[in-house]
């Protein structure tokens, strides 16, 4: 593998697309949103009336991006991280946001009722970093605020710094 395979994960709408993408277009990775991925696919199992959501089929997202994970140099944004293999990431980003800013975010997206209430309780409770810690090596996984601009900047550039130097040691 000659380019890392990077997952970026946090509660919805702590700004993984935004990150993911730049992330992708500087490094000359491949970017790979899994909820557009199971939407283009079709890749659920059900429908949640309670959130107004499609279910994720995750061992058919797991299929579909086996061949690709293993040829590295992807970026996979999603906001679970428990079912991917652990074996497929050199690095795991966590992305937190302070409740106001999230809060306003999921608001104009259109969250409502337990489902807005449901995301600002799984950041307050650190909800994906535990997750991410508990699938992952501790020392693969870090959290980067995303709150400001200035935050998406520092960001991309510790993140390309670390891609670089992957590169140079396993190249």
């Amino acid at each position: 593998m000659r380019r890392p395979n990077v997952l970026i994960t946090g509660t919805p709408g702590v700004g993984k697309t935004t990150l993911g993408k730049e992330l992708a277009s500087r490094a000359g990775l491949s970017y790979v949103n899994v909820g557009d991925l199971a939407k283009e696919g079709e890749l659920y199992e059900g429908f949640d009336e309670e959130y107004d959501c499609p279910i994720l089929d995750e061992d058919r997202v797991i299929d579909e991006l086996e061949d690709r994970m293993s040829e590295g140099g992807v970026i996979v944004d999603y906001h679970g991280c428990d079912f991917f293999p652990e074996r497929w990431f050199h690095i795991v980003f966590v992305l937190r946001t302070e409740n106001s800013f999230l809060y306003d975010r999921l608001e104009s997206r259109g969250y409502t009722g337990k489902k807005l209430q449901d995301n600002i309780q799984c950041e307050i409770f650190q909800t994906l970093y535990e997750e991410a810690v508990s699938s992952y090596k501790k020392e693969i996984v870090h959290q980067l605020p995303s709150n400001t601009p200035e935050d998406l900047e520092r960001n991309l550039d510790q993140i390309m710094q670390w891609i670089e130097q992957w590169m140079k040691d396993n190249n």
